[in-house]
C-alpha cells in the first residue's frame, strides 16, 4: 500500500512547493485545510503528490498533482484493492476528468460535485464594491458603518487569540442551542486549530472591534501566488451587516498587504441553499467546478 502520513505543520514548506504551484486547484489543495481536516493524510510517489482522505464519511482520495501521474495513478487504484475499499477520486476538474479517460477508457464513471464548487471573486471587487451589481453590498457596509462608527479592524495576533476564541465559544453555544442536532464539532475543531498553528500554517485573520469587544472574526491563508483562501468566517449575533463587513475589510486589508493578490477563493457552499444565495449574491468571477470519478469495476457510483 502507498505509505499514507498525517501532515504535520512543519512540512509545510515541502508541500507548498507542489500545492502553490499546481493550477487552478480547489480549496481542498490548500495546506491548511489538509491539515486542519478530519483525517487528511498525504505521500509522495513518483514526484507526484497524492492524497488519502476522509469525505462524507468516506475513504476518498484527492486527485494527484504533479508532472507524470499515471504510474500514481495506478498505484492509488492498487492502494485502494489492498485496502478493499472502492476507488473514489475527488475534486477533478476537466482536464483531470480528461487524463482519466485517455489512460483508462471508460473505466470511470464520472459526475459533477456542485455542492463542492469554490467560489472565486476578484479581490478588488470585494474589497471596493464598485458598481450597480454590489451597491446592495455596499449599502449593507455603509449601514454597519452608520450603527458601529467606532468599529476597528485588527490582525489576529497571539494577544488577542484568547479574546477570538471566547468569541467563537459563544458563537458555536448559540448555533448548538438553536440546533441541538446540527454537528459543530469539526468545524469548531478546525478553526480552534487553526488558531494554535496560526503562525506555522502562514494563515492571517482580522477581527472587528466594538467598543474593545470582538464581533466578527476571518482567517484564511495563500492557495495561489495570486490567490488567497478565505477559510473561516465568524460574526457574533446582534450585530447586522457584520459579516458584510469582515469581508469587505479583510479584502481591503490582503490587497493592501499583498499588491499581486489578484483572487480571493470563498470555498464552497456544502449544498446548503442559505450560504449558496449569499455566496452568489457577491457576483463571483468564476466556479472551480469539481468532479468524482469512481472506477466501474467496483460497482459504485459516484
Amino acid at each position: 500500500m502507498l505509505n499514507f502520513l498525517p501532515l504535520k505543520p512543519e512540512e509545510k514548506s515541502q508541500f507548498d512547493r507542489f500545492l502553490l504551484h499546481c493550477g487552478q486547484r480547489g480549496c481542498e489543495y490548500n495546506f491548511a485545510n489538509l491539515f486542519l481536516w478530519g483525517r487528511q493524510k498525504a505521500t509522495f510517489h513518483e514526484g507526484n503528490l497524492a492524497f488519502f482522505c476522509q469525505f462524507n464519511r468516506k475513504s476518498v482520495y484527492l486527485f494527484p498533482i504533479g508532472e507524470n501521474l499515471k504510474p500514481t495513478l495506478d498505484a492509488i487504484i492498487s492502494d485502494s484493492r489492498k485496502r478493499g475499499i472502492p476507488c473514489r477520486l475527488t475534486s477533478l476538474s476537466e482536464r483531470d476528468q480528461q487524463l482519466l479517460e485517455t489512460w483508462y477508457p471508460g473505466q470511470f464513471y464520472f459526475q459533477p460535485d456542485r455542492d463542492s464548487f469554490d467560489y472565486v471573486y476578484a479581490i478588488s471587487d470585494l474589497a471596493e464594491l464598485k458598481g450597480k451589481r454590489l451597491q446592495r453590498k455596499r449599502n449593507h457596509c455603509n449601514r454597519f458603518r452608520l450603527l458601529h462608527p467606532h468599529c476597528t479592524a485588527a490582525p489576529i495576533t497571539d494577544e488577542n487569540t484568547p479574546q477570538v476564541l471566547s468569541m467563537l465559544d459563544a458563537w458555536y453555544a448559540q448555533r448548538k442551542e438553536a440546533d441541538p442536532t446540527a454537528s459543530f464539532y469539526l468545524e469548531q475543531s478546525a478553526i480552534t486549530k487553526a488558531l494554535k498553528y496560526r503562525k506555522e500554517l502562514g494563515m492571517e485573520g482580522l477581527v472587528l472591534l466594538d467598543k474593545g469587544q470582538i464581533i466578527a472574526m476571518t482567517l484564511g491563508s495563500p492557495l495561489a501566488e495570486d490567490t488567497f483562501d478565505v477559510h473561516f468566517e465568524k460574526a457574533a449575533q446582534g450585530y447586522d451587516g457584520a459579516y458584510a463587513a469582515i469581508n469587505r475589510e479583510f479584502a481591503q486589508y490582503l490587497q493592501k498587504k499583498y499588491p499581486r493578490l489578484q483572487w480571493l477563493n470563498r470555498e464552497d457552499d456544502m449544498g446548503l441553499e442559505g450560504l449558496r444565495k449569499a455566496k452568489l449574491s457577491y457576483c463571483p468571477a468564476r466556479l472551480v467546478e469539481k468532479r468524482w470519478a469512481c472506477l466501474k469495476e467496483d460497482g459504485y457510483d459516484c
